[in-house]
């Protein structure tokens, strides 16, 4: 029997850390619709100041922080560009469309998770009263279905120079900002910079227990937080799951690269084990993709085998699987997972 399960399914699974939970449990709180949520507002303040922004808004997830930023940026029936790999455009049930009348133009995602500067530029509409005019450029860095891979500031740069000569906005989605930071060693804010505005994730490999950040100018946060209330997320005394991420900016941020280390011996350690597809050289950041080369053993039958062994990973498709690293894996974690695989492609 094990002592305890390895989860890798995804650095979401996070508990927070005892400084959190201290934190939450002493925090300052008043009514953050009104604006008087002392722990929100500093949050908010700290987030732009790491981020080179203006302000920023405490929403309750990525998925709302890119949704109001869609909002905030584009009108109805309005266009914006995106990767076909792309969080947004995968998975979030459509939301600029369905609620915003947003329609998305998608590009095909390099391995890497960046877009072809030729091809964003073909897409962007001429001046058409048959078209929708294009206003938003969409990016994620790091890219979740691009094995996690950063995008550098100097092609982040160059998507900015194009953007500008179109009168184009640019939205990063920084779920893992701090992540490719990390990887690439730069502040976030150089990464940031290039964007008009830009969401940070506190409930991922910050392990916090809840909640993003999207940061910009002034007058794009009065308008993002128009439309936070139009979607429900006004909240009250909400600075009790603030205070986690306060610690989360403060705290976690520095530590990633442990992660990143961990992701790359586990990557090392799986690309040995025959029956294994796995470049460990594409991976830069906290998550490994893997695919099983054997037909008879599928994802799901993989990874609800290993549930049997104390391991949990994602099975994210025929024959791929995801494992990410967070701060609650360890490297005898990792050993432990890599034996466990090898144990089951073995039998």
């Amino acid at each position: 029997m094990f002592e305890r399960m390895i989860d890798l399914r995804s650095d979401t699974v996070t508990q927070p850390t005892q400084a959190m939970r201290h934190a939450m449990a002493s925090a300052e709180v008043g009514d953050d619709v009104f604006g008087e949520d002392p722990t929100i507002n500093r949050l908010e303040e700290i987030a732009a100041e790491t981020l080179g922004k203006e302000a920023g808004l405490f929403v309750t997830s990525g998925t709302m922080a890119n949704l109001v930023s869609e909002l905030a940026h584009c009108g109805r029936g309005e266009e914006m560009i995106l990767g076909d790999q792309a969080h947004s455009f995968f998975y979030e049930q459509g939301g600029a469309a369905a609620v915003g009348s947003i329609h998305p133009r998608t590009l095909p995602n390099r391995p890497d998770g960046s877009l072809a500067l030729a091809e964003i530029e073909a897409a962007v509409r001429p001046d058409n009263i048959h078209f929708p005019r294009t206003r938003l450029i969409m990016l994620e860095n790091t890219h979740n279905r691009c094995s996690g891979a950063p995008l550098p500031a100097e092609y982040l740069q160059s998507v900015r120079e194009l953007a500008d000569a179109h009168g184009l906005k640019i939205h990063i989605d920084g779920a893992r900002l701090f992540n490719a930071a990390a990887a690439l060693k730069v502040p976030a804010a150089e990464l940031a910079a290039p964007a008009d505005s830009v969401s940070i994730c506190l409930s991922k490999g910050l392990a916090a227990p809840v909640g993003s950040v999207v940061c910009g100018t002034h007058s794009f946060i009065e308008q993002a937080r128009r439309a936070r209330k139009l979607l429900g997320g006004g909240m009250r005394q909400a600075g009790v799951i603030a205070a986690a991420g306060i610690v989360a900016l403060t705290e976690m941020t520095q530590r990633l690269a442990e992660d990143h280390a961990n992701a790359h011996d586990l990557a090392q350690g799986l690309a040995r084990i025959d029956g294994i597809s796995l470049d460990p050289q594409q991976i830069h950041t906290n998550i490994v993709y893997f695919r099983i080369v054997r037909k008879d053993l599928p994802a799901e039958q993989l990874s609800g085998r290993l549930v049997e062994k104390g391991v949990r990973l994602l099975a994210a498709g025929p024959g791929l699987c995801r494992a990410v690293t967070h701060y609650q894996i360890t490297a005898e974690d990792i050993t432990a997972a890599v034996k466990a695989v090898e144990e089951i492609m073995n039998s």
